[in-house]
């Protein structure tokens, strides 16, 4: 049976079909630098962010992990990592596939990272619809905002020359996040739509911000699905030479060309510059917080009324 979803655009049920088409990149490859000071604080090295347990018992990239595989079969989920980092994600994913896991030669930023993982599931699912989840999010709501990753994999499929992104309805005049001024539409204002991209805010003033909120602009979570050939399709217009090379790459010269390519940043270099391509649907109501500050880590568990140790620690 279909069902008529608000944004205008018939969703049926997805079939194993579908399903096995659908995959998820979980980007942790970063290095954490700004949260560098609580986590040596927390788990006493140096391990980046998405490696430590900030909010219960499971690491940022274990949490991530169990949220995607709400929507995502544990098998078509891929991991983009850098490999200075191994000692740190050899253990939490010793059960994925080799495969499934991109090892960057070096951290050079989301772009290559994002391109890197593309070019990794093109060799062999070239039709596929895939998702980018970044490995530093909090959702008080996990199965809802899994049910949102649904509805864009959806919107993505019937628009397949479209990236759709997942923009997080405000509670705040958050200064410090990216923002995304959907086009005005007729469902534009309401939760679950889909509307185009007019443009991007990148952290504005509290005065800008204020009224961005007030327009009904959202929060950019950088959450982002699309069909490969879409994502490429992006990279080829805006990183033209990086790209040709990313796809004549091998295995014998990928470090060579890590060496090489400049560090790259996706939203600036490339999201930003192609918003004429660009779908975002409206997520409310799931508790989302980006946790790449110590003040948004300490907010979040306040607000779970989590009284942790280091907290104590800190407040001394």
């Amino acid at each position: 049976m279909k069902r008529i979803y608000n944004h205008g655009f018939e969703q049926t049920p997805v079939n194993r079909k579908t399903k096995m088409n659908r995959m998820a990149v979980i980007l942790a490859g970063g290095e954490g630098s700004r949260l560098k000071s609580l986590t040596r604080s927390i788990i006493g090295d140096e391990r980046p962010k998405q490696f430590c347990p900030l909010i219960g018992d499971r690491s940022l990239l274990e949490a991530t992990r169990d949220r995607v595989a709400l929507g995502i079969q544990p098998e078509n989920t891929y991991f983009s990592l850098a490999k200075k980092h191994e000692k740190y994600f050899e253990s939490p994913l010793w059960n994925v596939s080799e495969g499934n896991l991109v090892v960057q030669p070096e951290n050079k930023g989301t772009a290559p990272a994002i391109l890197y993982s593309l070019m990794r599931i093109a060799r062999t699912s070239p039709d596929s619809t895939v998702a980018f989840f970044p490995s530093d999010h909090h959702f008080s709501d996990d199965e809802a905002f899994m049910a949102n990753v649904e509805t864009a994999f959806a919107a993505a499929e019937i628009n397949p020359n479209s990236v759709v992104l997942l923009g997080i309805e405000p509670d705040k005049a958050e200064t410090s996040y990216g923002w995304i001024e959907p086009a005005r539409s007729f469902f534009g204002d309401l939760s679950g739509s889909v509307s185009r991209v007019n443009r991007f805010w990148e952290k504005p003033s509290f005065r800008s911000a204020r009224k961005l909120m007030k327009q009904g602009c959202l929060w950019n979570s950088f959450v982002m699905v699309g069909r490969i050939e879409a994502f490429l399709e992006m990279f080829r217009l805006q990183l033209p030479k990086m790209t040709r090379m990313f796809e004549v790459a091998s295995s014998a010269t990928i470090r060579s060309l890590y060496e090489w390519i400049p560090e790259t940043n996706f939203s600036s270099e490339v999201l930003e510059r192609s918003s004429s391509e660009l779908l975002v649907l409206r997520v409310g109501n799931v508790g989302w917080s980006d946790l790449g500050e110590p003040h948004r880590v300490v907010g979040t568990l306040t607000n779970l009324g989590i009284q942790t140790k280091w907290m104590q620690a800190l407040a001394a």
